[in-house]
């Protein structure tokens, strides 16, 4: 069993150790609809979309399952997500 790796954000505590899939998107509001795309998606279409957030997923389903139990870290700034991811990574690597 793996030691868990324990990650606190945006009020949301989760063990990194348990995490099989972790990515970043953006949260838009398109056409009436919400999704979560790509980063370089929502960049390309950015004066189209209305950008809600920056989102890190946190997936815990094993690979190659379709993701239903995940976790989203929401951040205001692409730089706040890019700091988010940097300080997981610091946690990976200890």
């Amino acid at each position: 069993m793996k030691k868990a790796i324990w990650y606190e954000s945006a009020g949301k505590k989760i063990d990194l150790s348990k995490v099989t899939r972790i990515y970043p998107a953006a949260l838009i509001h398109a056409a009436g609809e919400t999704a979560s795309v790509s980063l370089e998606w929502a960049a390309m279409k950015e004066d189209v979309i209305i950008l809600e957030s920056y989102v890190l997923i946190c997936d815990f389903d094993p690979i190659g399952e379709v993701p239903t139990n995940r976790v989203e870290l929401r951040y205001i700034t692409k730089e706040a997500l890019f700091e988010a991811m940097d300080n997981i990574v610091k946690m990976l690597k200890n």
